[in-house]
């Protein structure tokens, strides 16, 4: 198992990218989003990998941090999701943006990827929920992307743990967030969050 790679980027595109380790160039395959946010080649990059092994091919998956890599291999264990639909959804949604559609019940969010139906959707969001909610995939739940580790926490995070502290369930903060833009300030999520709730 290889577990990350570092080393000078050779060659990248939209979904793949040449890594040169000691002197062997890997090819992997990622998430159009991290291809976009690699450094330029002939630059040092580091990538955390998986491997697929099948009866005709050998191949490698790269994520831009740890968070990233569990969110891949736990979309791959949900029947009918295979490393290039994982790719897909990784592509699309953050491991933040997964764990919130996941604990809100949001299947429509995961048919933004390329290759997912709402029936794949709907499986994805009934199999994730249950591992979201018991903390499977470290860094996936909503605790885990509250304000005790700030420096992991994104603006969604922040806002969902104020909605908690202000006696919101977590499903409930989860499903106020979830189709908003995780770029506005955490004050902004927080308005828009419960202006959408008072309207349920």
């Amino acid at each position: 198992m290889i577990y990350c790679l570092n080393g000078k980027i050779l060659k990248k595109s939209l979904d793949q990218v040449v890594i040169s380790c000691a002197g062997v160039g890997y090819q992997v395959q990622v998430p159009s989003s991290v291809a976009g946010a690699l450094p330029a080649v002939g630059q040092e990059a580091t990538l955390y990998t998986c491997m697929n092994v099948t009866e005709s091919d050998v191949s490698l998956f790269g994520f831009a941090d740890e968070e990233q890599q569990a969110c891949f291999k736990m979309l791959t264990a949900v029947s009918g999701v295979g490393p290039k639909v994982g790719l897909a959804i990784l592509s699309v949604l953050t491991p933040q943006r997964i764990a919130l559609a996941a604990s809100a019940g949001d299947h429509k969010a995961f048919t933004a990827a390329t290759g997912v139906g709402p029936k794949l959707a709907q499986r994805i969001t009934l199999e994730l929920k249950d591992k979201v909610g018991k903390g499977l995939a470290e860094g996936l739940t909503l605790a885990d992307l509250g304000p005790a580790a700030p420096a992991a926490g994104s603006n969604l995070a922040q806002a969902a743990a104020a909605l908690t502290s202000l006696g919101y369930t977590s499903g409930e903060a989860a499903a106020a967030l979830t189709k908003l833009d995780d770029t506005l300030p955490v004050e902004e999520l927080i308005k828009l969050a419960l202006r959408g709730m008072a309207r349920r």
